[in-house]
């Protein structure tokens, strides 16, 4: 008996999903090869998917739609799946950042999330030795379709110059992740400045990001070891405004910023 016939479809919303692919799929008459064929996947990914083994992206839940004539069955259960794959303290962050309007960030380590390439998410989350690097990674890429938005937010954005420096992955990986950098960085919406090391001491104790909202007070996320944290108490706020506007204060110009990001690409390239 496979993974999918054990499956209990009650368990989670991913196994509910999962069991409905198999069900239409069947009932449909498309052999499961077929399927991954015309959906562009491999025949492993798809047993896994009905296996509830991963998580499948928002692409995935339309192709599935459109081969099964399910009248976008999938493409509706899909945003109740993918908010059950990120871990449950940081799904209010996430609601949140879908409903900002404003979204300030910095960034001591890592390039946000909102801004990673595939294989540089990969690596930052690889690192931490997760059981489900594929469904995490399949959640952090959906993330950003808040920037493809019609109107998407403002996304102002400090990074460390550690940031830049830092290989992650591979040269090869890090060259593309600084390149998304600089793409972003033409956007009107968006401001993208570096913190340089001759800055010396900053107000940047750790990474955080602020969201505002059309309506509503701001809101901090503040990362931490195991878990990050949401802050909405008005003294916190304005902490973390006064030290982000510190940032702003000692860090380049965005085109100082871009520069350097440009000079540390040349430095990657072979």
């Amino acid at each position: 008996m496979s993974a999918a016939d054990e499956l209990d479809p009650t368990s989670s919303v991913l196994a509910f999903f999962a069991s409905e692919l198999r069900r239409v799929r069947l009932e449909a008459g498309v052999p499961q090869k077929e399927l991954a064929r015309r959906a562009y996947i491999t025949p492993s990914l798809l047993c896994k998917i009905e296996a509830a083994c991963r998580v499948p992206s928002q692409d995935l839940a339309e192709q599935f739609d459109q081969v099964l004539g399910s009248d976008g069955h999938f493409e509706r259960l899909w945003p109740l799946v993918i908010k059950h794959a990120y871990p449950s303290w940081f799904r209010p962050y996430v609601e949140l950042e879908r409903a900002a309007t404003v979204i300030r960030s910095f960034q001591v380590q890592f390039v946000h999330g909102l801004l990673q390439t595939e294989d540089y998410a990969r690596a930052v989350l690889a690192a931490g030795r997760p059981d489900c690097v594929e469904d995490l990674l399949t959640a952090r890429l959906e993330r950003q379709r808040v920037l493809n938005r019609e109107t998407p937010p403002q996304l102002w954005l400090i990074l460390d110059e550690t940031v830049l420096r830092r290989v992650i992955g591979c040269p090869a990986v890090m060259h593309a992740q600084l390149s998304r950098l600089l793409e972003a960085a033409e956007r009107p919406r968006n401001v993208i400045q570096v913190v340089p090391y001759a800055a010396g001491a900053h107000a940047g104790f750790g990474p955080f990001t602020v969201l505002s909202f059309a309506e509503g007070a701001d809101v901090v996320h503040e990362d931490g070891f195991s878990r990050g944290q949401l802050l909405a108490d008005p003294g916190d706020v304005n902490t973390a405004v006064r030290s982000y506007d510190l940032l702003r204060a000692v860090a380049l110009s965005p085109s100082a910023s871009v520069e350097l990001i440009t000079a540390a690409m040349k430095e990657l390239s072979p």
